[in-house]
This record gives C-alpha cells, sequence and structure tokens, in this order.
C-alpha cells in the first residue's frame, strides 16, 4: 500500500506537468477552435527562459549576486511574462495572417508545427546541443507521511497546478473578458458587431496559455534540471492526449485528463516493465474515446448548415 500511495503521489506531480501544458492547449482551442501544436515548445521555451533569467540574478555567477529566495521569487514572474510574449509573437507573426486571410484551419495547425519545429531547431542552433543544468532555486526538504516520501518541490508543483485551473476557471467563467473568450468560441464573426475586440481577447488568450506554459517549463526544470531543445516535444504530445480525453475546449477537461494521464503512466511504469508504458497508457486513453468520443467533460457541437 505504501508503494501505491508513493506512486500516487508521484503522479500527481507528474500529471501537474500535463494539466499546466494542456490547459494552454485548451484555452486556445476553447477560443479559437485552434490545435496549438507549438505549445509544447513553447513549454522548452519557458524552461530555458527561467535557467537564463536565474543564473542572471542568482549568485556568485549572476552580475546581481542576489539569493535563492529573491531569485526564484524575481524569476517566476519573468518567466512568465518573457514565455507570454513569445507566444504572442507566434499568434502575430503566423497565425493572425492566415486567419485574417481566411485559411482553412488546416494551414494554421500545419503552420503551428512548423513553428514548433523553428523554436525547437532554432533554440539548437543558438545554443548548440549540449544540455544545461537550472540552478538550485529552492532547498529541497523531504516530508515523510507515514511512509510516505514527499518533498516540497512536489507539494509546490501540485499547489501550482491547482491554484492555476482556479485561477484560470474564475477568468473564463466569472470575468468580462472570459465572457468575451467564451462568445469568441460561440460566433468568432458576430463578435465585432457587439463592439468586443477580437483581437483583444486572442492575444489575451495566448498569453494566459503561454504564461501558464512557461511556468510549467519552469517547475519542470526545478524538478529534473537537465535542459535539452526537445524536451517539450513528446511532453506537449502528451498533454495534447489528455487535454482531447479530458475534452479539449474545457478547462475541466484538461485539467483532469493531465492526471488521468499521469497516473496510468506512473502506475504501469511502478508495476510493469517500463517499456509497456506508452503502449498501456494510450490504450486505456483510446479506449476511453472510443467510449466516449467528445472525452469526458467534452460535449458534442451541433453545425448549423
Amino acid at each position: 500500500m505504501d508503494v501505491f500511495l508513493q506512486q500516487c503521489v508521484n503522479a500527481l506531480q507528474w500529471g501537474s506537468f500535463y494539466a499546466l501544458i494542456a490547459l494552454g492547449y485548451t484555452l486556445v482551442y476553447g477560443v479559437l477552435r485552434l490545435i496549438n501544436f507549438a505549445h509544447g515548445d513553447i513549454f522548452m521555451v519557458g524552461a530555458y527562459i527561467a535557467f537564463f533569467v536565474s543564473t542572471m540574478f542568482l549568485s556568485p555567477e549572476g552580475m546581481f549576486g542576489l539569493s535563492r529566495e529573491t531569485t526564484l521569487a524575481l524569476t517566476i514572474p519573468l518567466t512568465m511574462i518573457l514565455t507570454s510574449l513569445v507566444g504572442v509573437s507566434l499568434e502575430r507573426i503566423a497565425y493572425r495572417p492566415l486567419m485574417r486571410k481566411g485559411a482553412h484551419r488546416l494551414y494554421v495547425v500545419i503552420t503551428a508545427l512548423m513553428c514548433g519545429l523553428i523554436l525547437e531547431n532554432g533554440n539548437l542552433a543558438l545554443l548548440g546541443a549540449s544540455r544545461k543544468t537550472l540552478p538550485v532555486l529552492l532547498e529541497k526538504n523531504i516530508h515523510d507521511f507515514g511512509g510516505i516520501a514527499v518533498t516540497n518541490l512536489k507539494l509546490w508543483v501540485i499547489l501550482a497546478a491547482v491554484l492555476v485551473f482556479f485561477f484560470l476557471h474564475f477568468i473564463v467563467t466569472q470575468t468580462r473578458m472570459g465572457m468575451a473568450m467564451r462568445a469568441v468560441s460561440w460566433d468568432r464573426f458576430a463578435l465585432p458587431l457587439m463592439g468586443i475586440p477580437l483581437d483583444s481577447v486572442v492575444v489575451f488568450t495566448f498569453i494566459l496559455g503561454s504564461g501558464v506554459a512557461g511556468l510549467g517549463g519552469m517547475l519542470f526544470a526545478m524538478s529534473y534540471p537537465v535542459l535539452e531543445p526537445y524536451m517539450g516535444a513528446m511532453t506537449g504530445w502528451k498533454a495534447f492526449i489528455a487535454a482531447v480525453v479530458g475534452g479539449i475546449g474545457d478547462i475541466r477537461g484538461a485539467f483532469a485528463g493531465g492526471f488521468l494521464l499521469a497516473f496510468v503512466e506512473i502506475m504501469v511504469a511502478a508495476f510493469l516493465p517500463s517499456t509497456f508504458r506508452d503502449l498501456f497508457a494510450f490504450s486505456i486513453l483510446l479506449l476511453i474515446l472510443w467510449l466516449r468520443p467528445t472525452g469526458i467533460f467534452g460535449k458534442p457541437l451541433t453545425t448549423k448548415i
């Protein structure tokens, strides 16, 4: 039982990373009906931004010579802000021109895939193939709860994912901008007739999604401090699958799908050969979609013709 509970804690931490990325996927899809396949690489960019910002601030290597606590407090908002700028830049440069010209969504999705490859290989070209290690920003403490070892970093990661979920849910359901986001999702062509600036809503959506991905990248780098250009590729794809299983377009579905995928992966790796992890995980998720094609929280959409 102790082993099972320990793996549950590990699944909660791993699911937090999936959930933070999946929330960004579902925000963009919910507003624009666009699958932003570059989102996993924005997660990677967030990890690298956290590396450079923390290295600049932290003593004795950094130019400012700040303590770990101060560096951590400054790195979190700066990483989210700078990663948001990357996401907004992709929207302005790559996605918006296509959508204004009335391009089919398929071409926008292909463009998103291309943007992801540009981020990966641009990182490789600029910084090289050598892996980087994030400085230690938080002294790790191990807490024992009846034989279950939990580090303070794991607790912070899980808490951050829960707080981000409630924050995004509040914005989408309780604010005027959230109402505008839901209106874009319902009928984006009628929105300008109501006096709502479509571009502002889209930019705000990318700021939220990319900022959350940047936070996830930083927390991932703090937990597994080895950084490399392709670290967001497979993680991003799995987070997208988690969002689809949960019901893409629904924040609750993205959150639940991330933890569900992580739970299946961790349990398979813990009690079966680790090579079976992806086979069992994706087979179970495929079964869920076979039983409920719209996902756990998804609803079927009707189209007028």
